[in-house]
């Protein structure tokens, strides 16, 4: 299947169930995986496997070493993939101990902690490689493709197995012999190879995309620091930049009451940090609003629209313009600027430029904590006329709308394959 067919892909043959708990159609079967296909067969993955087993579960601290051999862990098992960016090595002569729990190209990794399940493929560059406590699947080549395995297991019905099968207390795990028992749709293996091969195109789609919008993202960074700082001017504009303190442009300064509404009812949004995702703030994630008595009675702080949020304790820097009247907690101070003289998009993007000298000016203090003084007597270095700050403004705004474009379209891929998962997987739709 290629990549422009992906969204809308003509399988050859098509089953019309809805699944468990409808009348079990012409060519189907119910099995306790749910209805598959009459020519498909459920194995166990310990039938299907030449080994099951757990990596080294000893102490090996006393062995790690700057160089050797590669020490794959759970936190290196993604969904799908093999996440290398953070890899231990052990000394070779002390793994030779394990020597028979060294990987193979196509074996499977499972997490048995953080997030249990989760499984990937063991790519070539990591045959003879070990791993510390993973549960190893070796699947039998002449009986199912590695990655079709991998699919299926990371699939909500192979996840939904985990769930199941979970043991432990604070932290869940699953074992080896729950893994075993593990039941797998089989189709023919030139069936499996389609299939995989059919969603790791996707996969290559998707992978495509997060590495388009990571290049976006480093290049708006880039615009920042030479737009915010005066290092690059547009066409037109001259003249030195101003520094001056933030009072001198900002004609208020909102900071909230310490009190939090015992009851969250009404229409007027409470929102947290949580809440802040873009550039606009508009509603509570979490559904927290109160009333305008609320308000009143308790003498809260009403954020009206168009204030500039900025964060001002813990993780300094986090900003938002309000899209309609709200209060919060006080994790925030409202910026208010004076529209005669300063750019309100333009101040948003500065002030999330200095978040980190926002973190640096509160780093003498126990908890990072910046006052209203503070702010007022920040130092801003701004172009001395709104014009420039608009225009700057409107680049750092178009390229946002670019990077939330491509994440939609990312967003939208991610959906068709898992769209594609639970057709493929359950053999209601067929592509060979």
């Amino acid at each position: 299947m290629k990549l422009g067919e992906i969204v809308s892909f003509c399988p050859l043959r098509s089953g019309s169930h809805k699944g468990t708990g409808m009348e079990v159609k012409a060519g189907y079967k119910q099995t306790e995986v749910g209805v598959i296909p009459e020519d498909w067969n459920i194995h166990t993955l310990k039938e299907l496997s030449d080994k099951i087993m757990v990596g080294i579960a000893s102490a090996v601290t006393h062995a790690y070493r700057n160089k050797g051999v590669v020490l794959l862990r759970n936190q290196n098992i993604k969904s799908g993939y093999l996440d290398d960016g953070d890899v231990l090595y052990l000394d070779p002569k002390y793994e030779l101990v394990f020597k028979n729990k060294r990987l193979k190209t196509g074996d499977l990794l499972t997490a048995r902690t953080g997030y249990p399940g989760t499984t990937c493929v063991v790519p070539s560059k990591y045959k003879s490689a070990q791993s510390f406590t993973t549960l190893i699947t070796r699947p039998n080549q002449m009986r199912i493709d590695s990655t079709y395995l991998c699919y299926y297991i990371n699939s909500e019905k192979g996840q939904c197995f985990f769930e199941q099968n979970k043991i432990g207390g604070g932290q869940k795990n699953v074992n080896a012999g729950a893994l075993q028992t593990m039941p797998i749709p089989l189709p023919s293996l030139p069936e499996q190879r389609a299939i995989a091969t059919a969603l790791a195109d996707v996969d290559a789609l998707i992978t495509s995309q997060d590495k388009l919008i990571a290049k976006k993202r480093d290049i708006k960074q880039a615009a920042m620091q030479e737009l915010l700082t005066g290092k690059r001017r547009l066409p037109g504009f001259s003249g030195e930049w101003e520094t001056r303190q933030l009072k001198s442009v900002v004609r208020d300064f909102i900071v909230p009451m310490r009190d939090k509404p015992k009851i969250f009812s009404g229409q007027i949004p409470w929102c947290r940090i949580e809440d802040f995702d873009g550039k606009y703030l508009t509603e509570s994630k979490s559904g927290q609003h109160v009333e305008d008595s609320t308000v009143r009675g308790m003498n809260l702080k009403v954020y009206p629209t168009g204030t500039l949020l900025v964060s001002c304790s813990a993780d300094l820097g986090h900003c938002a313009i309000v899209g309609r009247p709200l209060v919060s907690n006080q994790t925030f101070i409202g910026l208010v600027v004076d529209a005669s003289l300063a750019s309100n998009e333009f101040f948003y993007y500065y002030m999330t430029f200095k978040a980190d000298e926002l973190n640096n000016l509160s780093s003498g203090t126990t908890i990072s904590y910046l006052s209203r003084e503070q702010f007022e007597l920040f130092d801003v270095r701004i172009p001395p006329k709104k014009k420039e700050q608009t225009a700057i403004a409107t680049i750092l705004s178009d390229m946002d709308a670019d990077l939330t474009a491509l994440e939609q379209k990312r967003d939208k891929t991610k959906a068709i394959k898992q769209g594609m998962m639970q057709e493929l997987l359950t053999g209601r739709i067929r592509l060979v």
